[in-house]
């Protein structure tokens, strides 16, 4: 064969092919970005109480004020030393679930139903609050300690 030759291939198909990979994934991308995080609101609210007491347990302040009002969240010396105490006293406390969520305006109210360590049979349901701040919904009402 010489180096004029044609083989008859074309790299033609490959290259639509790319092409049309690319405007799908283009085409995830921006539905990816308008959609959301598919959440409704009460879920959201859920997540609140799910963050906060998730970050009580970790001991870890700065997330707990992310899901707590400005109004709850009290200095990290008193938050720390309260889970402390409750920990020792009662282990570990659990967010079962998060029911009768009422959402009006920025506010919201829900029951938060929690077990702990030292007592798994017994659910405590507990009527919380949660206000809308900046854009979240944050914990507004202290929880069984």
């Amino acid at each position: 064969m010489t180096e004029n030759e044609n083989t008859g291939s074309s790299p033609m198909p490959i290259l639509i092919a790319l092409g049309v990979a690319a405007i799908v994934l283009i085409g995830f991308g921006v539905s990816w970005l308008f959609r959301g995080d598919g959440l409704t609101e009460d879920n959201r609210v859920g997540r609140a109480a799910v963050g906060q007491n998730d970050a009580l347990q970790r001991e870890n302040y700065s997330d707990f004020r992310k899901y707590t009002c400005a109004q709850q969240q009290g200095t990290e010396a008193e938050v720390i030393a309260r889970q402390q105490q409750s920990k020792s006293a009662r282990g570990a406390r659990f967010v079962d679930d998060v029911t009768a969520v009422k959402i009006d305006g920025d506010r919201a109210t829900a029951t938060v139903v929690y077990h702990f360590e030292h007592t798994p049979d017994n659910r405590l349901q507990t009527p919380m609050t949660f206000v809308r701040e900046g854009g979240d919904w944050t914990v507004c009402s202290p929880g069984p300690v």
